[in-house]
Order: structure tokens, then sequence, then C-alpha cells
């Protein structure tokens, strides 16, 4: 087990390394620069000063090389262009918050109704229980977050005056009843986790009851044991493979924040950085979340092979066998 975490923290950098190098090299081929004149013509010595202060004046292969060693030796991502009187790391920092608020309740709402409805829909096939979780999950799957989060607004926000419009932690009580929530928070986490909810209420429902109709499960019913002890030993041990499967795709994207929800509901996350840092050519901004973005996904993924053997020991990694 520890040579394979460490192979795959060794692979973890080389991924980070390539990542650096596609992103930085193709950002700057992209057509025109942080500092273009089509808006606002500068002065060549103006410009050129500009240029010099961030270091665009080298060449790129320089410029790459300046900031890799600032990023690795100094944990120093640089200065956003949009927000110059802050830094990379403590507006990612700032920002980030938010985004992981949203996208951990999103993960916890998800992953416990998506699979709660799917184990019910297999123990309940062809019944109104089952017809239900499938017309949710169609729902969830079709239809795009952004205009989830509009019907909400409409119904809860405009009609029925009982949610707030937006914001984030903006309604100042968030006590409800005796439990700390704020009002604010359901629109946005309720429209986020609806795909990844019907996403996992499938695999889930697949999941049952392909492990249901093993003979496995078929001879401890025959040995005469007990309802609960087959689920919780058999079925459930057992399908929670593809679960696993599915929380190292969806959780990465949900803690790097929804471009449409954080825009909806105008919640000042990590997921509008992705837009505005493309379109100002924010060179620094790129390239941190480029690089986050990866991280997240590789440890996501190691954290989902370790669970693996934890769930299935069949499962082996490193030098015993295949994960």
């Amino acid at each position: 087990m520890a040579r394979y975490i460490l192979g795959r923290v060794l692979s973890l950098i080389l991924v980070l390394f390539v990542v650096s190098v596609v992103t930085f090299f193709l950002m700057h081929q992209v057509p025109g620069g942080p500092f273009d004149e089509t808006k606002a013509p500068l002065p060549p010595a103006a410009k050129q000063n500009i240029l010099r202060k961030y270091g665009l004046d080298k060449p790129i292969h320089i410029q790459y090389l300046n900031y890799m060693k600032n990023a690795v030796l100094h944990f120093d991502f640089g200065i956003p262009y949009q927000q110059p009187t802050t830094t990379v790391t403590a507006l990612i920092a700032k920002s980030w918050k938010l985004t992981v608020q949203v996208g951990a309740m999103t993960v916890i709402l998800a992953f416990g109704a998506g699979f709660t409805l799917g184990i019910y829909a297999a123990y309940h096939q062809n019944s109104w229980i089952d017809n239900a979780t499938t017309f949710i999950a169609m729902l969830g799957i079709t239809v795009p977050s952004f205009v989830v989060a509009m019907w909400l607004i409409l119904f809860f926000a405009v009609r029925l005056k009982w949610l707030p419009m937006g914001g984030w932690n903006a309604s100042g009580s968030c006590l409800i009843g005796n439990d700390f929530i704020c009002t604010d928070w359901i629109m946005p986490v309720v429209a986020y986790a609806l795909g990844p909810l019907a996403i996992i209420a499938r695999y889930t429902r697949a999941s049952v009851v392909d492990v249901m109709r093993q003979d496995f499960t078929r001879t401890a019913q025959a040995k005469g044991l007990g309802s609960q002890a087959i689920m919780y030993r058999h079925i459930l041990r057992n399908a929670l493979i593809p679960m696993v499967t599915a929380l190292g795709v969806i959780v990465p994207n949900l803690l790097t924040g929804s471009i449409f929800i954080e825009a909806v509901f105008r919640i000042n996350g990590l997921g509008r950085f992705f837009v505005t840092s493309i379109f100002n050519r924010d060179y620094p901004m790129i390239m941190a979340l480029f690089l986050l973005i990866a991280f997240l996904w590789s440890m996501t993924y190691l954290f989902t092979d370790i669970l693996y053997t934890w769930i299935d020991p069949r499962v082996r990694l490193g030098a015993e066998g295949g994960a």
C-alpha cells in the first residue's frame, strides 16, 4: 500500500507538471493579451513598463521557468491582473471558501438522497417509488442546473416569497427551528445537487438490482439470513463500488464550483473566475485554477482507489495486483 501511494504521489507530480506546461503555453497562444489595447490604448512606454512589471516582456520559456520557480519553491502563484491589490493565493482562498461550502452540502445531499432513492427503487421495482425515482433521475440528467435554479427562484422566491432571491449568508438570520440553516443556502444547493443526485440514483438502482440477482445473494436467502443481514453484508457492500467510481467523477466538479449556479444566485465563489480569468487573459489565475483542478482530480482518484480496497478486499493495490 505504501509503495502504491508513493507511486501515485510521484505520478501526481508528473501530472501537475504536464498540466502546467500545456496550460501555460496554450494560454499564451490565444489571440489577445491581458493588457489588450483595443479598449484603452496605452502609450508604448506605459505598456512596456506594465509588461516588465509582470515579467511578460521575457521569452515564453523564461516566463514559465520563473513562474514554476515561484510556485514550487515559494508557493507564490503571482498577482491576478483582475485585482492587482491582492494575490492569486489569497483570492482563491477567499472565493473557494464559498464554493467548498456549496459543494460540500451538494455532495451530502446528492449522495445521501441519491443512494437512498436508488436502494428504495431497487427494492420496489416497477412501483410508484421506482417510477418517481426514474422521473427524478431523468429530470436531473436532462434539465440543466441553471434552468432548475430559475424554476426554484420563480416559484419559491417570486411567487411564494419563502426564500431569498440569491446571495450567500445574505439573509442575515440563519436560524430555523433549533438548527442553524441559512435560507439562502437552500435553492443553490438543491439546484446544484439535482444532476449528481439523478446520476447516483440511477447507478445505485442498477447496481443493487444486479447484486440482488447474483448467486451469492440467493444463497444467503436460501440459508435463511435476515433481510437486514443480506442488505448490509452482501448487497450494499458490493453495490458501493459503482458509487465510489461516481464519487471520483462528481466530487472534483462540485468542489471547483458551478459557473451557472454561482451566477444565478450571486455567489462570489470560485466558479465565476473560470470564465472571467479566461476572458481577461489573467494568466496567473488561469494557471492556478487549472493546477487546482488537476490536483483535486488526482487526489480524488487516489482516495477512491484506496476506498476500493476497503469495500472489496478482493481488490489489491500496488505489487499485489491490479486496481
